[in-house]
């Protein structure tokens, strides 16, 4: 684990964070244009973005093959984060605030603490 500090605030979405497990299904609906990887889907318990690698299709109707959680953290600027893990390939960082509190920002929103 390392430490960053937000460069910019990240603020979260007003939907609810959703949480999906494997083997449940959604419907994939379009690809994000900042972060490519990331498609928005709809489930029974919400919609959210997450990566495509996760489901077994692009589109349409699709199963999730791997567990995934859209919870994003909101940060403010100057914030210490602790970073939990790294998903470079969407951009994204799991992060932990000294609150305890975890979620997803953008990586380009820190900056490594040495």
């Amino acid at each position: 684990m390392s430490e960053a500090r937000a460069v910019r605030a990240h603020e979260i979405p007003e939907r609810a964070p959703l949480r999906l497990s494997v083997g449940q299904q959604v419907t994939v609906g379009r690809r994000d244009a900042r972060w490519p990887v990331l498609v928005f889907v709809t489930a029974g318990n919400g919609d959210g973005w997450m990566p495509s690698r996760y489901l077994d299709a692009e589109s349409g109707q699709a199963t999730v093959i791997e567990p995934s959680d859209t919870t994003e953290l909101p940060a403010a600027l100057g914030e210490v984060l602790t970073v939990m893990t790294r998903d470079d390939e969407s951009g994204w960082i799991w992060v932990r605030a000294a609150s305890g509190r975890e979620g997803w920002i953008p990586a380009d929103t820190v900056q490594a603490l040495p």
